[in-house]
């Protein structure tokens, strides 16, 4: 599955590259382009992971951005 998350405070690509390193870690994601340009984060993942995209908001969360909606 692929999902498209709206974040706000990533807006350098060094903050994108803390975001898609953290995102990478979940067990599960296949794929992660960070765009702080559109403020976006684009992730594939096996949506038949338990608690996935829990995981994968926690994760943009813990590199101090916020994940909208």
């Amino acid at each position: 599955m692929q999902k498209k998350i709206y974040v706000a405070g990533m807006f350098d690509p060094d903050t994108a590259g803390k975001v898609d390193a953290a995102v990478r870690a979940v067990a599960g994601v296949s794929n992660v382009v960070a765009n702080p340009d559109k403020s976006q984060v684009l992730v594939d993942f096996d949506e038949g992971t338990a608690g996935i995209e829990n995981a994968i908001n926690t994760a943009i969360s813990s590199t101090g951005v916020e994940v909208l909606g």
